[in-house]
């Protein structure tokens, strides 16, 4: 039974990626050179799909493409064990993503309540129109943990 193989307008359509960005990896060596049919043609396995995914994923998070090396060399090896600096590394690049994602919810958070009292413009006075107190900002919305809890059930 032979490997399925895949050409590069295929690999680019199962990773989401451009051809070019696919050709530029493989230029700055952060994906190994491909096989190549006779007429040239590079020819792509699941393997390298699977290698290519993970770049992406990497990239999303926000490592640079040269401090991937080290996590795509490790990735062919199951034991975390043996990369401790760079089980630490990802640690780190979640716990900043998570706090990403925690400052962006506070941004949602503020939108909804923005929406629910009816002041989407950006163009507010002192006083609202109905006479009430000075609009939240972002900030002071930590300290209002209410106004969080009814704008997440407007989320969920």
């Amino acid at each position: 039974m032979t490997e399925q193989t895949f050409t590069i307008k295929q690999t680019a359509e199962l990773t989401g990626l451009s051809e070019d960005t696919i050709r530029y990896y493989e230029k700055i060596k952060l994906l190994p050179p491909p096989d190549r049919k006779d007429n040239g043609h590079r020819v792509y396995r699941r393997k390298d799909i699977h290698t290519i995914k993970l770049i992406s994923c990497l990239k999303k998070t926000g490592i640079s493409l040269e401090a991937m090396r080290p996590f795509l060399k490790a990735s062919g090896n199951p034991d975390p064990a043996e990369y401790i600096e760079l089980t630490q590394t990802l640690k780190s690049h979640r716990k900043q993503i998570v706090e990403q994602i925690s400052s962006l919810q506070q941004l949602v958070d503020f939108i909804d309540v923005r929406l629910e009292d009816g002041f989407p413009s950006g163009e507010y006075s002192d006083q609202n129109p109905d006479g009430g107190a000075k609009p939240i900002s972002v900030e002071e919305m930590n300290y209002f943990p209410q106004l969080r809890k009814r704008a997440n059930r407007r989320i969920r």
